[in-house]
């Protein structure tokens, strides 16, 4: 019986442009670029739209330039969500070890599993097929003996790619690969790497630990480590919400307070609903701000007490920007909560006769907005003006 660790690697095809196309019809075979506005950033592309050299992260402006027929659409994160637990599911039929890496992304352990469902590259087409079925979407998986093996091989064959890697071919695979395909070097550690001459993995090992260790510090030991296919197998089942968060970009630089407050307002509505989703309380309020010139800040505050009510976590937030000096147009705002398991504890603005108030008003809120939308009932007069 093959024992051999396995795990499986599954990537969702330009995901976010997939589900567009699916939704919509006529969409399909076009150039779907999902992101809008000239401050916004491409959140994905269409096969076709990759053509012309869109990729996601890239500013919209810059697509549109390499794509003006692109068709450009607003996110719809509450529907990727819902597609994204599909696949979720999907991926429970073959293991019960499934790793969400994110919204478009998972890993599988499928160990042990040759007996229920072949060998892996069967397992894998039939998990394609599955996927398939129940979403109308492909995916391209990688099959390999770690974690980060895995995730460079689903990316080989895209779309609808399958490609194995077996313990015995591991140093064939990585002898001549990029280094740049290994996950972590990026923009910064690539062109130290291409002065040193190296540009694949095999080059990596003409170079001992130590060398890396002092050229990279902890990350030149984790680069070496790489460069033979060591890595870690082990897979988090479920991983534990540590935070929750809002923010938006403006379209145009804000100094005014009123402006920054409202969507203060709406984004705490957003985070307190999400919380209560979850059914957590949190501690410690996060204040995000860019500035016009691209600096960003954090101001945090810790309370004495969990929280999950909508304007609680407003307060807090319009505190600390009232404590912050803006001498700055602000590009940037968003509120997070965060510290679910408690800590050492600064103040509290709310008394306690007030909060089951709020939470009976944030739970009748809530009722109302999951029956008829969230338009339908807005809080007082900071969302006067449209949303």
């Amino acid at each position: 019986m093959d024992s051999a660790k396995r795990i499986l690697h599954v990537d969702m095809d330009a995901f976010f442009a997939s589900v567009e196309q699916l939704d919509d019809p006529s969409l399909r075979g076009k150039p779907v670029i999902v992101g809008k506005g000239d401050r916004g950033v491409v959140s994905a592309a269409s096969y076709e739209a990759r053509v012309y050299g869109v990729r996601s992260a890239m500013p919209v402006v810059q697509a549109r330039k390499l794509c003006p027929q692109g068709i450009f659409v607003g996110g719809r994160m509450s529907r990727y969500a819902e597609v994204s637990r599909q696949v979720m599911a999907v991926l429970g039929e073959f293991s019960p070890l499934v790793e969400q890496a994110s919204v478009d992304e998972a890993y599988v352990d499928i160990t042990g599993t040759r007996t229920l469902f072949g060998p892996p590259r069967k397992l894998a087409e039939a998990l394609q097929a599955r996927v398939r079925e129940a979403t109308g979407l492909s995916c391209s998986v990688g099959v390999a003996p770690v974690k980060f093996l895995a995730k460079i091989a689903s990316d080989f064959r895209k779309p609808s790619g399958v490609t194995i890697i077996e313990p015995e071919d591991v140093a064939a695979f990585l002898q001549d690969l990029p280094v740049g395909k290994i996950p972590g070097v990026g923009g910064k550690t690539l062109p130290r790497l291409a002065q040193l001459g190296v540009r694949t993995c095999g080059e990596v090992l003409r170079y001992s630990r130590q060398f890396w260790e002092e050229h990279l510090g902890e990350w030149g030991r984790v680069l070496h480590q790489r460069a033979q296919g060591l890595g870690s197998a082990e897979l988090t089942p479920h991983s534990e919400m540590k935070s929750s968060s809002a923010e938006n970009t403006f379209a145009k630089d804000v100094s005014d307070e009123e402006e920054l407050k409202r969507w203060l307002l709406r984004q705490s509505e957003r985070v307190g609903r999400d919380l209560r989703k979850h059914g957590l309380q949190g501690r410690t309020v996060t204040l995000k701000l860019k500035f016009e010139d691209f600096k960003h800040i954090t101001r945090s505050r810790t309370l004495a007490e969990p929280i999950d009510t909508d304007l609680e976590i407003f307060r807090t937030a319009c505190d600390l920007l009232d404590q912050t000096e803006r001498r700055k147009r602000i590009r940037l705002i968003g509120v997070g909560v965060s510290n679910f398991g408690g800590g050492s504890a600064q103040l509290s603005l709310m008394p306690d006769e007030n909060r089951e108030r709020l939470k009976r008003l944030d739970k009748a809120v809530d009722s109302i907005r999951d029956r008829h939308g969230r338009s339908l009932i807005k809080r007082g007069k900071l969302f006067e003006g449209d949303q």
